[in-house]
This record gives C-alpha cells, sequence and structure tokens, in this order.
C-alpha cells in the first residue's frame, strides 16, 4: 500500500456520537499560542517539543521553488516534493540555493537541507535550532512577494523529519486550494530509540505488510524497528542456517524501505534454545548470519536471549568454561558471547549502532546472580531490552525504570508488551486502547521504547501511532489527544471515518495482562453510556433513556460498514473483518433490544417480544462467530466486541424485560446484598465468594471440587424474590436448585434447574414470601472442577 498523503486537520470535526470522548488540553511543550490566537495551529503528532504561531498561513501556488543542496536529504526532499504536489502545487523546481529563479518573488519557496547553511539559517530568522540529533527547525512566514517555508534538520533524520510535521500543517483555503500554517518549531526527540519489534508468537507479518509499517514509521517519526518474529525457523530454532536466497531478497528490499523512512532496520537472531556459548564454531555462525544482514545494508543487530531456561548448558564445554549451570553462570556465558559479537563484530564493522540484547530476566527489577553478572561484565555499549515489572505491565513508572537501570548498570531500552495479542488472555481480541499508563519523564531513565505490536499489523497502528508519541515527547503526551490523531490518521482526516473508529475502537479498547486485571478497561465510553441509561431508567425517564443510548447504539451498528466504505486504509479493515462482522451483528441487537423497552414501556407486549426475539437471533449469530482463518496463535474463536459491557447491557435488559410483570423492571438487589459460599477453589483470594455478586462480569466464585457446594446472598433486607440469573462460567451444573430462607438456616426449594449448556439462566420464583436469603445449591457438576457462577443477579419486591 502506498502512501496516504492527505493532511489530517479535521480533529475537531469527528463524528459527534464520538465526540463525547473530550480532547484534553493542549500540552504546555505544544503550545499553540501566537499573533494569531484566533487561528489555532494545526494538531502535530508527535507532539513537538515546541511549536508557536510565526504569523499568517501562506498560499501553496501552483509553482512551488525547492532549494536544496548535496547536503539535503533525499528521501526528505522526495517526500517533501510529494507533499507540495498533493496539496496544490503543479510544478515543483528543486534548485540549490545559488540558483533561485528571479521569477520565484512571487511563488513559494521551500528551503530543505541543514540548518546550518547560511540560507537555511537566514531563513529561520532566529528560531531556535536544537542541538540534538534528528533535531530540526521549522518557519513558515511571508517573504516579500512572496512566502517562505524553512525545513533546517540537525542531520539528515532532522531533515526528514521536520518535513513530516509540514505535512500536518496544511491547511484548507476558504477558497478550496491550499496553504500551509504560519508556524514555526524547535523539536528534537526525547528518547533515542523509538518504534516497534516485531517479537510475537504466532504468524508472522508479510512481506508487503512489513513495508508498509516503514512507511508508516517514517510518518510517526520512529526510527526502529527490530525483525524478531518468533516463528520465523531462521531466527530462533534454524538460527545457524543461512536465509534462502528469496528470504534474503526480501530482507534485503526491507532494509532499503526501512533506510528511504530513516528507520533502522534491526536484525535480530535468537539463538539462546540451542547455542553452545563457548563453541568457536556457534560464534562463528552468530557473526556469519549478521554478515549477510550487513551486506544488504543492515546497521543494527540484536541478540535477543528470551524466553529460555537459563539454568542449564546446552553443551558440556559451557559447564568447563563457566562452572556448573545455573542462572549466575548462565549471565557470564551470555555476557561472554555478546561482549564477543559486540567488539569482534559491531565495533569492526563501519556505521554499526550498538549491540542490543534481551535479557533471559527481561520481565522484573529484583536483584539476582543473572543480572549481577550481566551489569559486571556486559560492555557497557550493549543496549539492554526490559519490558517493565512483569511481561504485560500495567504501568511503567519512573521509579520502575531507575530501579531496573540499577540492577543492569546502564538505561534500559524498554521492549513495551502491548499491543501484542498473542497470549491466552488476549484470545479473541483486537487491543485497540491507546497506548497509555507509561510515566511522563521515562526519557531521563531509559534509552527508548519499542511496541511489541498483534499479528494483526494494521490495527497495530493504533496503540504504535502512541508509542511513537510517546517516546518523542512524553512530557507532552496525552493518551486521549494521540488515540483520536491515531483514528484520524487511518482514516485518512475523514471526520465521519473517524468517528467510526473510536467508536470501534471503545469496543475493543480491553488490555489484559497475564494475570485477572487488565490494564485498560473494555468499551469504557459505552459502559459510561449504559450506566447513564440505567440511571435514567429506573428514575422513570425511560424515554429519554432509550433516546440516547439508541443513538449511540445505532452508531455502533453503522461503525462497520462507514470504516469498510473506502475512507479508512484498507488493511485495517481487513485486520479487522471478524471484529467488525460481530459489531454489526451486536450493534443491530442492541437497537432491537432497546426498541423492544420502548415497545414494552409503550404497551405494545406483541411487538416487544418479537424485537426481544429478533435481538436474541442477532446476538446467537454473533457469538457463533470464529475469527477464521486465524493469524494469531489462539486460533479460531469468537472475536470479542465490548464484552463483559454490551453483552452485559443486553442481559440485564432482556431480565427487564422477561420479569416485567414480575418485577415491573426492577433492579437487580444482589449487589446490595453479602455472598458467601460453602467453598473456594484452592482457598484462592481471586475466586471468593464476593465476586459473585459485585457487578462486574469478568470476575467469578468458584467452589470446591465438590457436588454439594453452594453459594449464596444475603440480601440488604427481607424481600418478595421473583427471579434469579445465574451467569455460568465453563463449569457450571448438569443440575442445581435455587433456594430461599427466611433466617438462612431452613431453606426452601423454588426451583430445581437442569440446564443443557453452561450460560445465562434465568431462574423465576413464586415470590409469594418475603425472605432474606438467596442460595444456589449445586446437584451434580458438569465438570470434574467445582461450580463457577461470574455473576448471581436477585430480582423482586423489598418488603419495605
Amino acid at each position: 500500500m502506498g502512501r496516504r498523503t492527505t493532511t489530517l486537520t479535521v480533529l475537531g470535526a469527528c463524528f459527534a456520537l464520538a465526540s463525547t470522548l473530550t480532547a484534553g488540553a493542549p500540552s504546555a511543550g505544544a503550545a499553540q499560542a501566537g499573533p494569531r490566537a484566533a487561528a489555532p495551529l494545526p494538531p502535530v503528532t508527535p507532539v513537538p517539543q515546541s511549536m508557536s504561531r510565526a504569523g499568517d498561513d501562506v498560499p501553496v501556488t501552483g509553482r512551488v521553488i525547492v532549494v536544496a543542496d548535496a547536503d539535503t536529504d533525499v528521501p526528505a526532499r522526495t517526500r517533501l516534493v510529494a507533499e507540495l504536489k498533493g496539496h496544490g502545487a503543479d510544478r515543483v523546481d528543486v534548485v540549490t540555493p545559488g540558483n533561485v529563479p528571479r521569477a520565484a518573488a512571487g511563488v513559494l519557496t521551500v528551503r530543505l537541507g541543514p540548518a546550518a547553511r547560511p540560507d537555511m539559517a537566514e531563513g529561520l530568522a532566529g528560531t531556535a535550532v536544537p542541538d540534538h540529533a534528528e533535531g530540526y527547525a521549522l518557519r513558515v512566514a511571508r517573504a516579500g512577494r512572496g512566502a517562505q517555508v524553512v525545513l533546517g534538520g540537525t542531520d539528515g533524520a532532522g531533515q526528514f523529519y521536520a518535513v513530516q510535521t509540514l505535512r500536518q500543517l496544511f491547511v484548507r483555503s476558504p477558497g478550496g486550494g491550499w496553504k500551509v500554517a504560519g508556524a514555526q518549531a524547535g523539536d528534537f526527540p526525547s528518547m533515542p530509540l523509538r518504534g516497534t519489534v516485531e517479537g510475537f508468537y504466532g504468524q508472522p507479518w508479510t512481506h508487503a505488510e512489513r513495508l508498509d509499517q516503514m512507511d508508516f514509521y517514517g510518518d510517526v517519526k520512529a526510527n526502529t524497528y527490530v525483525y524478531a518474529p518468533k516463528d520465523d525457523p531462521y531466527h530462533r530454532g534454524k538460527w545457524r542456517e543461512p536465509y534462502p536466497a528469496d528470504k534474503l531478497a526480501e530482507l534485503g528490499e526491507l532494509v532499503e524501505r526501512a533506510t528511504a523512512n530513516h528507520v533502522r532496520f534491526t536484525f535480530a537472531v535468537s539463538p539462546g534454545e540451542s547455542i553452545c556459548y563457548s563453541d568457536p564454531a556457534d560464534r562463528k555462525a552468530l557473526k556469519d548470519k549478521l554478515q549477510a544482514l550487513y551486506d544488504l545494508g543492515t546497521r543494527a543487530f540484536s541478540v535477543p536471549l528470551d524466553d529460555i531456561d537459563h539454568s542449564r548448558w546446552n553443551c558440556e564445554a559451557d559447564r568447563a568454561a563457566y562452572g556448573e549451570p545455573g542462572t549466575g553462570a548462565a549471565g557470564l556465558a551470555q555476557a561472554d558471547l555478546l561482549n564477543d559479537v559486540q567488539r569482534g563484530f559491531v565495533a569492526t564493522h563501519e556505521g554499526v549502532w550498538p549491540l542490543q540484547m534481551v535479557p533471559t530476566e527481561y520481565y522484573n527489577h529484583t536483584e539476582s546472580a543473572y543480572k549481577r553478572a550481566l551489569r559486571e561484565e556486559l560492555d557497557p555499549a550493549v543496549e539492554v531490552m526490559w519490558t517493565g515489572v512483569g511481561v504485560v505491565p500495567t504501568g511503567i513508572t519512573n521509579e520502575d525504570a531507575e530501579q531496573a537501570a540499577k540492577v543492569f548498570g546502564r538505561k534500559v531500552f524498554v521492549w513495551d508488551n502491548y499491543p501484542v495479542n498473542d497470549f491466552g488472555n488476549t484470545g479473541g481480541r483486537l487491543l485497540l486502547a491507546p497506548y497509555d499508563k507509561r510515566e511522563a519523564g521515562l526519557s531521563d531513565h531509559l534509552s527508548g521504547v519499542v511496541a511489541n505490536p498483534m499479528n494483526q499489523p494494521y490495527a497495530s497502528k493504533v496503540a504504535v501511532f502512541g508509542t511513537a508519541d510517546f517516546a518523542w515527547n512524553d512530557r507532552a503526551y496525552d493518551a486521549g489527544r494521540n488515540w483520536r490523531a491515531a483514528m484520524s490518521y487511518l482514516a485518512g482526516g475523514d471526520a465521519k471515518a473517524t468517528g467510526a473508529l473510536l467508536v470501534f475502537g471503545d469496543l475493543e479498547h480491553m488490555a489484559p495482562t497475564f494475570g485477572d486485571t487488565p490494564w485498560q478497561p473494555q468499551a469504557p465510553e459505552l459502559a459510561r453510556r449504559v450506566a447513564r441509561f440505567w440511571t435514567a431508567w429506573d428514575e422513570g425517564d425511560r424515554t429519554g433513556a432509550v433516546r440516547a443510548l439508541r443513538a449511540y447504539a445505532t452508531a455502533v451498528e453503522d461503525a462497520p460498514a462507514t470504516i469498510r466504505s473506502g475512507a479508512v486504509e484498507r488493511g485495517f479493515a481487513v485486520d479487522a473483518a471478524p471484529w467488525l462482522d460481530a459489531t454489526e451483528l451486536w450493534g443491530t441487537a442492541t437497537v432491537r433490544m432497546l426498541d423492544a423497552l420502548a415497545a414494552r414501556q409503550a404497551g405494545d407486549r406483541e411487538a416487544s417480544d418479537r424485537l426481544l426475539a429478533e435481538s436474541g437471533e442477532l446476538q446467537r449469530r454473533a457469538r457463533a462467530m470464529r475469527t477464521d482463518p486465524p493469524r494469531n496463535a489462539w486460533g479460531a474463536v469468537r472475536p470479542k466486541v465490548g464484552d463483559g459491557v454490551l453483552d452485559a447491557f443486553l442481559t440485564q435488559a432482556e431480565l427487564r424485560l422477561r420479569l416485567w410483570d414480575s418485577t415491573g423492571g426492577a433492579r437487580n438487589l444482589a449487589p446490595e446484598g453479602t455472598a458467601s459460599a460453602s467453598s473456594v477453589e484452592q482457598d484462592l483470594d481471586r475466586l471468593a465468594a464476593r465476586y459473585v455478586n459485585d457487578g462486574r462480569p469478568d470476575t467469578r466464585w468458584a467452589s470446591g471440587y465438590a457436588d454439594d457446594a453452594w453459594v449464596q446472598i444475603e440480601l440488604a433486607e427481607p424481600t418478595k424474590v421473583a427471579a434469579v440469573t445465574v451467569a455460568w462460567e465453563s463449569a457450571c451444573a448438569t443440575e442445581y436448585a435455587v433456594q430461599t430462607s427466611v433466617d438462612g438456616t431452613t431453606w426452601r426449594t423454588g426451583s430445581t434447574q437442569r440446564p443443557e449448556s453452561c450460560g445465562n439462566d434465568v431462574v423465576r420464583l413464586p415470590a409469594d414470601e418475603a425472605v432474606r436469603y438467596v442460595r444456589v445449591q449445586g446437584v451434580e457438576r458438569r465438570t470434574t472442577w467445582g461450580y463457577s457462577i461470574y455473576e448471581l443477579g436477585v430480582y423482586g419486591t423489598p418488603a419495605s
């Protein structure tokens, strides 16, 4: 796929139904004050270190003069000419500084090159040039009878990034033409290393997808791509073997594309599963593998030693060289190998960046014999990668990074496992939440951040867009602002498509960890609207409640078609296809359910029942969908869409309808009660009884392994119970009873159930006396496990 040259200047005009995801205030680092306060500058991503208005906007004329010389970066010049032609210039003439034609006085002139070039320094007119690698200064202003744009870089990458900022400063003129916002900027990256590591398990990206990624990284000023796909056999299992000729040719083309976007193609070889650290033959094989890529133009290399057993040797020679197997000895062996690569390969090859490595203990910052060995023996030039505290951390703080620097003896380079979706808890998920929970100021403690993306490359752009922004200017980073900018980028600046992406992204907002608690919640915007719906409904404004939520449900229903209509990058729609199909079904199911509630409120029972049945069928179809063929290691599974929020609303709404006559659509009384149980599986607190009535569909109670286990709710006050709902996990009952009690001692069985499958059961009760206790009493388990219930609901009329 080619470059997208659409200017993204429509963030403030996003689809109205998504506009409640309100923008944060502009950061101090990107203050955009100036002489024309009424005409704010367009948003720029990554957020510049300093940007302000220098004067009026200047028009893009039909003819544009580009002033460049031999020191002008070629990729920057190429992109500049393309952007000018894409924004109104019919003719672009490239001339040297001493050969600007006299006729250029009335046309737009753009000067591109080293900031120290005399004509550049004059044109910048005092705009500060940062003293940083990859930095640039930019100024747009009137110049005599014409106008001038000056793009001065501290190096070639700085020039390229100046053009990337200019790309975002094109704005439409009232007459339909283009102009350039009158801005000045001094900008540079806060972190030296920024980008991605293709380090996931499962189907690697295709060659075409990787080429597209290189163009994307150029757009977002990311300068690092680490080639480390776990399922590339020549990266890991067959690391000693050379790549076949066709694969080597692809890698060569990828190196060229990366270089054209100022991206360091970083070639990784992961030999840890089988290497004999002390064996000269293995060391030669490793260096030969690196040499083959060096010959293709690669100038950055990594040796990951992650996800291996570092308590044993792969050969007896290592026992003789480093001692008995153990983590400390493994640290010595790894340092010895890596020092040889750094000193015997990297330092002897012109233009190669310092070696990168991934330690076996990459997931914490506690002191250990392994880390001590690396700290004391590893060459200080070697970059050490680290994921944070945990393989998938809930956040990364300055304190975390500082402690990691202490135990590894250097600033660490973060391998951030977001938005990667190759582990069990991500099954069925696209991870579209913004990059978040990384503390401002980390640039003082890190050498960089690379994101480990999803198997879905185009969908990964949402989070990677944020990673690049954060690593460029962490102190000005705003996750909400960046999320909207990312969606606008994918939508090519189209406001309606941006809004649809925001709605869809909210439904794929869950960010799991390896544990039970996600580090970003599912569907926060929908959850807020659902909560507001039930508040209004229970307070009596049922018409208003339906009207408000139905508008958003329609947006959910329509989002997939909008995303597929052409404005959004096609690759994203392909990546998200199963989730888009499911979203349309869930959205329509929600619209039907709301219409069923409205019909019942209006007294039309027949229409309500019909709409409820239609919603149920749509939900059944949505649940039957599978990600097939799958790209992920978790295989063909149900695509999850707003789970725990959207499905929970539909279940609750269905209950209100089915129990309308007996409870008047009353609320669930269980959360106000106190839960207890006969047992808890292995006495695990995360499976305790209190989770059965906490109102959260993502937590659960699980019993010990006995048929007669039970769980009960002591209600807040005596209640005539009309119905009980049981949301079973996969460890459900073949038979169970729902019992009630006035005193918690004498029990009455109100209903015995033999469900056909594990799911949501609605159990009606007589409601003929006020009771204080409601119990689900197991009779027979369906599995060898105990009973497992996500949530119990109790519906009825309190005696008071």
